[in-house]
C-alpha cells in the first residue's frame, strides 16, 4: 500500500445509540430504528444534514437482522438519502474499518467528497438457536458445518477456547494476564454511561467466574446487545469546514484469509495483523512509541493480547509479560479499550462491534471522552477483526492509525 491516503480524509462526526439487552420491560427497537438513531447522532455531532449526503457516499454494514440481498440500498431508502456510491461492509467486525478505507479511496479518487457510514443489529431480537447466535447462513453450510459444527463447535466461545488453549501450550501466558485486560475494560466501562455493564470487578472475581468453554470463562466473553453506531468521513479539505477537531486517517493495512506458515497446518496463534499493522504504521510514518491509545477489537481478552504482539508492541509469546508490566488504564502508559470496549460495553451483533474502536478513537483524539479521556491523545491505533475461520485465526484483519493532525 502506498502513502497516498495519508491525511486525505478525516472523521468529522460519530454517533452511538444506547444499547439494549432486550430484557423484559425494555423497549424493543428494530434494526431500522437503530440505524436511523445512530445516523441522526452522527449528523448532529457534525452539524450536518442527511441532504449533505445526496450524491455522496453511504456505507452500510451487514446485519444478521436484515435478511435481504439489497440491504445497503434499503438503508438508503430508509434514511431518505440518494447516494452516488453505496459501500457495503460484510467482513464481520472488520466491516467498519474496511468501509473507512473504501470511503477514503473513493474520496481520493474524486468519486465522492464524504460518506455517512452506519451499522446496527438486533441479535437478541431475531430467531436463533441460542441467545446471541442468529441463524446465519454461515452456520448452516460450507466450511463451518463441514468441519466444525458436526464436532460441537457451535460458536465463538468454542473457537476462541481452542485458540487460547493452543496459545497457552506454546507460550508462557497466565490467566491473570487475560484477567487484567478484562478488569481494565470493566473499569473503563464504569466511566462510560453508554456501556452495558458498568459495575467494576476484581481479578479474583474474574478468576472465579464460571467456565463456559474451557478455558474461556464468563468474564472472558463479550455480551451481545442490540444497538447501532455511525461515523462520518470527509475529505481533509471539507473536514476543515465542518469541525476544528478532525480525526485524520493517517495509515491503514488490511488482509483477509491470512495464513501463518503452512497452509495445511498454519500457526493459529498468529493473526493477519502481523501483515496489516506494519503496513499501517509505515503509511502513517509513526513508531510504536508514538501511539497514545490502543483501541483493539476486543471481544475476548485473548485476541487483545495477541494483537499487542502482532502489532509489534512486543514479541510473539511475550504478550503476557507485556500486559503484566503495563498500566492499561486511560491514565497509564498503554491505555486500551478506553470506552470499556466490547467486553464490557457490549457487542451489537458480530459485524457492528467493529465500529466501537473507531468511534472511541475519534472521541479520544477530539478530546471528547469525558472522565476516561487520555491526556494529550493525538495518535490512536485501531483494529477491525472479522471472523474465526477453520484452522486459522482471524478471517479479516485491518489496522487503522488515526491522528488529530495530518
Amino acid at each position: 500500500m502506498t502513502n497516498s491516503l495519508r491525511g486525505e480524509v478525516a472523521i468529522v462526526g460519530y454517533g452511538r445509540t444506547p444499547y439494549s439487552r432486550a430484557k423484559p420491560g425494555e423497549r424493543i427497537l428494530t434494526v431500522d430504528q437503530y440505524i436511523a438513531g445512530a445516523a441522526a447522532l452522527a449528523l448532529e455531532k457534525a452539524g450536518m444534514s442527511k441532504r449533505d449526503f445526496d450524491g455522496q457516499g453511504l456505507g452500510v454494514s451487514h446485519a444478521e437482522a436484515s435478511h435481504t440481498v439489497n440491504w445497503s440500498a434499503a438503508v438508503a431508502e430508509l434514511l431518505g438519502i440518494s447516494p452516488r456510491a453505496l459501500i457495503r461492509g460484510d467482513q464481520g467486525g472488520a466491516s467498519a474499518s474496511a468501509m473507512l478505507i473504501r470511503a477514503a479511496a473513493m474520496i481520493h479518487a474524486g468519486i465522492i467528497d464524504r460518506a455517512l457510514v452506519v451499522g446496527a443489529d438486533t441479535p437478541l431480537s431475531i430467531p436463533s438457536i441460542a441467545p446471541g447466535l442468529p441463524l446465519s447462513p454461515e452456520r448452516t453450510r460450507g466450511i463451518f458445518w463441514e468441519f466444525q459444527g458436526p464436532f460441537g463447535v457451535m460458536g465463538a466461545n468454542n473457537q476462541f477456547g481452542l485458540v487460547q488453549t493452543r496459545y497457552a501450550h506454546q507460550y508462557p501466558m497466565k490467566r491473570e494476564h487475560l484477567g487484567k485486560i478484562a478488569v481494565t475494560t470493566r473499569y473503563h466501562a464504569s466511566l462510560n454511561p453508554g456501556a452495558i455493564y458498568r459495575e467494576p470487578f476484581t481479578l479474583e472475581a474474574y478468576m472465579n467466574s464460571r467456565i463456559l468453554s474451557d478455558p474461556v470463562r464468563l468474564l472472558d466473553c463479550v455480551p451481545m446487545v442490540n444497538g447501532g453506531l455511525a461515523y462520518i468521513v470527509a475529505s481533509a479539505e471539507t473536514a476543515k469546514t465542518i469541525t476544528d477537531k478532525p480525526a485524520y486517517l493517517l495509515g491503514c493495512g488490511e488482509v483477509s484469509n491470512y495464513y501463518s506458515g503452512s497452509r495445511t497446518r498454519p500457526d493459529i496463534t498468529v493473526t493477519g495483523f502481523v501483515q496489516a499493522a506494519p503496513e499501517a504504521f509505515r503509511m502513517a510514518g509513526v513508531q510504536h512509541h508514538d501511539i497514545d491509545v490502543f483501541e483493539p477489537y476486543d471481544d475476548y481478552p485473548m485476541i487483545v493480547l495477541m494483537q499487542m504482539e502482532d502489532y509489534g508492541f512486543c514479541k510473539k509469546g511475550e504478550g503476557g509479560k507485556f500486559v503484566a508490566e503495563r498500566d492499561l488504564t486511560f491514565k497509564g502508559d498503554f491505555p486500551i479499550s478506553t470506552d470499556g470496549g466490547q467486553l464490557s460495553g457490549g457487542q451489537p451483533g458480530g459485524a457492528i462491534g467493529g465500529f466501537m474502536p473507531i468511534v472511541e478513537a475519534a472521541a479520544q483524539l477530539r478530546g471528547e471522552a469525558g472522565p476516561r479521556q487520555v491526556k494529550d491523545a493525538s495518535i490512536a491505533a485501531v483494529s477491525g477483526f472479522g471472523g474465526i475461520p477453520y484452522a486459522r485465526n482471524a478471517r479479516s484483519c485491518i489496522t487503522l492509525i488515526l491522528g488529530s493532525e495530518k
